[in-house]
């Protein structure tokens, strides 16, 4: 199962390897992945993948690299590929395809940080755009699973890779100091 990183990244690989400095846009990114949030894809690259970007989310990957305004660059850490990422663009179709791709309806569980912050427990899911907050711990897992409902409500969960009525993993994160 591929999460929305993973996609990003092999998305900017694919669009950037063959141009001179490994760049890239948003919006070729955004049309390679369909299949995936516009939303969710633009915040993965130019805020949780993008090394230069401020630390506005609770977990962030070094993929990329801000290089001016609307262009980004591959971090040569990760311009090499695995021979499990193979991919292949589909001709016509604009999109890339991921050998893993996960079926539609396979993931049954969706995972999420609980952290505490100035009074607040903010929980942040990590495969979809949805963050909550509550006053007590109760207070955030309840909201949460309401903003989950609510952000699924009336969609096609299999465009999500989500089985129906999928589980919620929660990981209450604290300072080890």
């Amino acid at each position: 199962m591929l999460h929305v990183h993973d996609h990003v990244l092999q998305a900017a690989r694919q669009l950037a390897a063959p141009r001179r400095g490994w760049t890239f846009t948003v919006d070729e990114v955004v049309r390679a992945l369909p299949h995936l949030n516009p939303s969710t894809v633009r915040t993965h690259i130019v805020s949780r993948c993008c090394v230069n970007a401020p630390k506005n989310h609770l977990h962030k990957w070094p993929y990329f690299r801000r290089v001016e305004r609307g262009r980004y660059q591959v971090e040569p850490k990760y311009r090499l590929r695995s021979p499990k990422e193979t991919r292949t663009r589909r001709p016509n179709a604009g999109t890339i395809s991921t050998g893993s791709r996960p079926e539609a309806g396979t993931r049954k569980c969706l995972h999420a940080i609980i952290q505490r912050d100035e009074g607040a427990y903010v929980v942040e899911c990590l495969e979809l755009p949805i963050v909550s907050q509550g006053g007590t711990l109760d207070e955030a897992v309840s909201n949460f699973r309401e903003a989950v409902s609510l952000h699924l409500e009336g969609e096609d969960l299999s465009r999500f890779g989500l089985s129906a009525n999928p589980d919620l993993q929660m990981i209450y994160e604290v300072p080890a100091a």
